[in-house]
């Protein structure tokens, strides 16, 4: 089975976002909110590599984070880090929602 690379890849940013965030403002709440999101996508690309179809938590949380960070990106104007999270988490949600359609498609064929 592949590896999710782009799914890891994502948490990884994410977390290190958050470590950014924290080390450049010292924002506990940026931290938590970094660490905590990035351990969950981490969770969901691992299930992701370990079955192809099971992509649910990833697609979830990627839409949660998505959706806060372009609330954010709305009330604030700023690119860095709204606008570039909500941007990456969209493109996460469009990939993994391809992954649902195409898997659902294929069950009805058969």
């Amino acid at each position: 089975m592949p590896v999710d690379i782009p799914g890891f890849a994502y948490a990884a940013a994410v977390a290190a976002g958050g470590i950014m965030g924290y080390v450049k403002s010292h924002s506990i709440p940026s931290l938590g909110a970094g660490l905590l999101f990035g351990s969950i996508l981490g969770y969901g690309a691992f299930l992701s590599s370990q079955n192809e179809q099971n992509y649910g938590v990833i697609l979830g949380s990627s839409a949660a984070l998505g959706g806060l960070m372009g609330y954010r990106f709305y009330n604030t104007g700023k690119v860095m880090p709204a606008g570039l999270i909500a941007t990456v988490s969209a493109i996460m949600v469009i990939r993994y929602s391809m992954r649902m359609f195409s898997s659902a498609s294929s069950v009805k064929m058969q």
